[in-house]
């Protein structure tokens, strides 16, 4: 299985937090993660989407269906975040577009065992797959992508 987690790209900072919107610099990133993540996604994919407007429109740049998550609303835990993805006895590939705190501790506890001081950068993926070594199952970090790493120089 593997697992790809997209924190939600930058949005508008009002009131009430669900119908925040992204800025046009949130449109953007999201635009621009979502064609870098075309690139290599498969044929099917399955994603999970928090209710929150700015997670729903960086997923609308990918031009996929998803399903939103009521369990995955910010505030959520990193727990409530990995049984909505059924990691890790899931198959194919599941996408979970989040929030931090949430999303950030989950990459971080799937990588380490444990949490550690990470945050994840506004719009920013992690994909992780399982596999396994020296006969041990593990998680494998598969590539990590923020959008100012995608800006032509």
């Amino acid at each position: 299985m593997d697992l790809i987690l997209w924190r939600h790209a930058e949005a508008e900072d009002t009131e009430p937090d669900l119908t925040r919107n992204l800025t046009d610099k949130g449109r953007n990133q999201a635009r621009s993660i979502a064609q870098w993540l075309h690139g290599f996604l498969p044929g099917q994919v399955r994603i999970v989407c928090s209710p929150a407007n700015r997670t729903r429109q960086t997923a609308d740049a990918l031009g996929l269906p998803y399903d939103i998550r009521n369990d995955i609303a910010p505030g959520a835990s990193w727990d409530d975040l990995l049984k909505a993805t059924g990691w890790p006895r899931g198959d194919g590939v599941v996408m979970l577009v989040g929030h931090n705190p949430a999303i950030s501790e989950l990459a971080t506890r799937l990588l380490a065992g444990k949490p550690f001081p990470m945050s994840l950068c506004k719009a920013g993926v992690v994909w992780l797959g399982t596999g396994t070594r020296d006969d041990e199952p593990g998680v494998i970090l598969k590539a990590a992508m923020v959008p100012a790493m995608l800006k032509p120089r």
